[in-house]
């Protein structure tokens, strides 16, 4: 299927592919919400695919505006430093394809807020 607009959700990676499982509910839940959408997952090491083959993969799918979505809590250096190179070379490498980083998912002010709403009911459920 063809898509103009697509997502990249961006993780760090890890050795245990376990660790993705989260982060593919939200590539499977926004699939489904969002069937207009291509949507990819990407890792900076250790897990596939990587944020070129992604990105790549999309664009010879069709896609002409590529959002790519840190799934990180925080921009740390990662974020500050080696995302936006990958994101530069991505914008050489497909000129006709816009490509454009937006903030950590967890400086997002509906994300903080979710993230309250749960510290809050963990805080005050009954554990007996």
């Amino acid at each position: 299927m063809t898509h103009d607009r697509a997502v990249v959700l961006f993780g760090h990676g890890a050795r245990d592919p376990a660790w993705a499982q989260p982060m593919e509910r939200v590539r499977d839940t926004l699939r489904a919400r969002a069937p207009e959408l291509g949507v990819e997952l990407a890792f900076l090491e250790f897990l596939a695919p990587t944020l070129d083959e992604a990105i790549d993969a999309l664009v010879a799918r069709g896609a002409r505006r590529i959002v790519i979505v840190p799934m990180f809590i925080a921009r740390g250096g990662h974020l500050k430093n080696d995302l936006p190179k990958l994101v530069a070379a991505a914008c050489e490498r497909h000129p006709g394809c816009k490509i454009v980083q937006v903030l950590a998912v967890g400086e997002a002010e509906p994300v903080v807020a979710a993230m309250a709403s749960y510290a809050r009911q963990c805080a005050i459920e009954d554990d007996d």
